[in-house]
């Protein structure tokens, strides 16, 4: 029902044009009495149990009541629908006498049954014993009534009371002027997805004509340097000169160019000779000094995956893959996938809502975007943040999407309010931490916890660096406490909360893991968990364990019912020292997604002996990954400046 304001105005429009003014009026006079608030339920539940029931409106209370029972009289399901209608009204009448009574106003609890009291015992006669409740001395305390005083009966009454009208209002069936409505809002979509599709198809048009002018000019070198060399072969300096710059296959020329003194020149030449077979040249024929020998430019890259590859001047190796690290994993099967270009520089962070309705995704040029994929969700909370520095953290308030947390590179931390569409806090880390590497957000209490570190270099973590743990109060947006690490600690990378927030985990660059108790604010214990830097760290899904990410690829599922045993590991192929990689884990915890170097992420299957999936690529690698609360869709950011959405199979 989010377009019924829309079809008011055409309403609105149609009676203007048609001059019925009165029916104008009449019209706008139930507009402002409107009981039914639009079908929208937090409305309602508003006007129920913080309008009615507080001011004690006893007949506004049935009248609401009344008039969903008319509503529900026309359909073809009401029968079953005003049943469950009736059990429920009788649950809120319930709730006003007990609310009469603790908030002492027995009169108004005599007054209801003086003017409802007929019709309740015609609808139930389990209301003859509520009729005593006013002279009852403590009823909070009666075996018949104490159920109805507990905290608890009155959450189970605003869930049921939520369930039912969202029930009724998504199966309502949807009047002609809304579908206008509805169409219109497609139709925008779909113009908005045409135009991205055409900015998507121009820009591939260009990376193609760069593609086929380098494969020109390839093939032009390569043919250059063909001859070149043919016309040298009868030279059996200049030969052996290039040959020492080969890695030959062949053991019987191993000693003879053990020693070879490089040549900056034949360097190059051989660089080209690399060049023409990429370019799929026969250089098979190539003469050799030793007349007999087949030279073949080294195909025996380190990942055995068939790449050529050659040593360079400095001493690294220069590789032909086009797809270097790339899992042989299958693709998923996909749903659907969702693309958002609004982005111009590489992607940092992003992040599903604690609904998964809306995604804040964050690109190092300063920028956050709040969105949402689906367009049924309403768009109203659609923003762009400029912080004005790198985005380095982000992190969504855990009880409802109303609060985003920003994380910057210089010592900032804003708080955006997606309702208000402004920021509503904005605090400094201390200038000796300028660099907030990570932010999470407490499960249960107002507070959330910062990871700064003492410098960082743009897109990377500083393994040198020192850390600092904040921990801030939301309500009063101060700082609390700094938990204790000890002397000089190194860079807290990753934090993560267990389900009830009492304990906190936290990842460091010299391979640590740090459990803190939350209540006492001390570290209760640490193990070191890899023999490099730790970029990611993640409760598993019962909390028995944790994952681990090292900056040299390693998965690692640690116990925690007995530190040091490790469940589950795998090697993930992307790795860096300094590269801030990151992983998620799904809603069920038996699928891990990890970024990549690579334009494509891999799936693994925890303690599973499926193989892994892999999702669809991207144009660069992913630098950023996350799930979905509770459905099987994952986020992945990348460095083409992208952020897709995609529903798996």
């Amino acid at each position: 029902m989010e377009n019924m304001q829309y079809a008011e105005e055409l309403v609105r429009e149609f009676l203007v044009f048609r001059g019925f003014t009165n029916t104008l009026q009449s019209f706008e006079n139930e507009l402002a009495t409107d009981v039914g608030r639009g079908f929208q339920v937090d409305k309602l539940l508003d006007l129920i149990f913080s309008v009615y029931v507080p001011k004690f409106q006893a007949e506004k209370l049935v009248g609401l009541f009344g008039f969903f029972k008319q509503c529900l009289s026309s359909s073809s399901t009401g029968t079953v629908l005003l049943a469950s209608l009736s059990k429920l009204e009788l649950s809120v009448m319930r709730y006003y006498i007990v609310y009469a009574v603790r908030s002492g106003r027995r009169d108004k609890v005599l007054e209801f049954f003086g003017t409802s009291g007929n019709d309740l015992m015609r609808k139930d006669q389990d209301w003859t014993p509520w009729f005593a409740i006013p002279y009852v001395k403590s009823p909070s305390t009666d075996p018949h009534f104490r159920l109805y005083f507990s905290k608890e009966w009155y959450e189970a009454l605003r869930v049921a009371v939520r369930n039912f009208f969202d029930e009724i209002f998504n199966g309502t069936r949807i009047p002609a002027l809304l579908s206008i409505s509805l169409e219109k809002n497609t139709i925008s979509r779909l113009k908005k997805e045409i135009k991205q599709l055409n900015s998507k198809l121009a820009q591939l048009q260009a990376l193609l004509e760069e593609k086929e002018g380098q494969l020109c000019r390839s093939r032009s070198h390569a043919a250059s340097a063909t001859d070149a060399s043919i016309a040298q072969s009868t030279s059996s300096t200049l030969s052996s000169g290039v040959l020492d710059e080969i890695i030959v296959s062949s053991r019987d020329n191993q000693d003879t160019y053990s020693h070879a003194t490089p040549n900056p020149d034949n360097r190059l030449l051989a660089q080209d000779l690399v060049d023409a077979a990429k370019a799929k040249f026969d250089l098979e024929s190539l003469p050799t000094p030793s007349g007999h020998v087949t030279t073949s430019l080294n195909l025996c890259s380190e990942n055995g995956a068939g790449g050529s590859s050659l040593m360079l001047q400095d001493g690294t190796i220069e590789t032909g893959r086009a797809v270097e690290g790339e899992e042989e994993f299958p693709e998923v099967k996909v749903d659907f996938q969702e693309t958002f270009l609004g982005h111009t520089s590489p992607i940092t962070r992003c992040r599903f809502s604690a609904s998964g309705n809306n995604i804040a995704s964050a690109s190092m040029d300063g920028t956050v975007r709040i969105w949402t994929y689906d367009s049924s969700t309403s768009a109203s909370r659609n923003a762009t943040i400029y912080c004005g520095a790198e985005i380095m953290s982000l992190d969504w308030e855990c009880k409802s999407d109303r609060l985003l947390l920003i994380g910057t590179a210089y010592g900032g931390i804003k708080a955006w309010n997606v309702d208000a569409k402004r920021v509503v806090c904005d605090l400094n880390t201390t200038e000796a931490f300028p660099s907030v590497l990570d932010l999470k957000c407490s499960p249960v209490e107002p507070i959330f916890v910062s990871a700064a570190a003492s410098r960082h270099v743009s897109g990377y973590i500083d393994d040198s660096a020192f850390a600092s743990l904040t921990v801030w109060n939301m309500k009063t947006w101060k700082a609390m406490t700094v938990l204790p690490l000890g002397e000089d600690p190194p860079a807290i990378t990753s934090l993560c909360f267990n389900h009830n927030g009492k304990i906190l985990a936290a990842s460091a660059t010299d391979g640590m893991i740090h459990m803190f108790d939350m209540s006492a604010g001390l570290q209760i214990t640490g193990w070191p968990a890899h023999d490099c830097g730790i970029r990611s760290i993640l409760f598993g899904a019962d909390e028995t364990s944790i994952f681990s990410l090292g900056t040299d690829g390693k998965v690692l599922e640690w116990s925690l019912q007995k530190q040091g045993h490790v469940l589950w590991s795998i090697n993930s192929k992307s790795s860096s020292s300094h590269l801030r990689h990151e992983m998620a884990l799904d809603a069920n915890g038996r699928r891990l997604l990890v970024t990549s170097g690579s334009v494509r992420a891999p799936i693994y299957q925890v303690r599973s002996r499926e193989s892994g999936l892999r999702t669809l690529p991207h144009s660069a690698s992913v630098t950023t990954v996350d799930w979905h609360p509770t459905l099987p869709i994952f986020l992945t950011g990348s460095a083409d400046n992208s952020v897709r959405v995609t529903s798996i199979l």
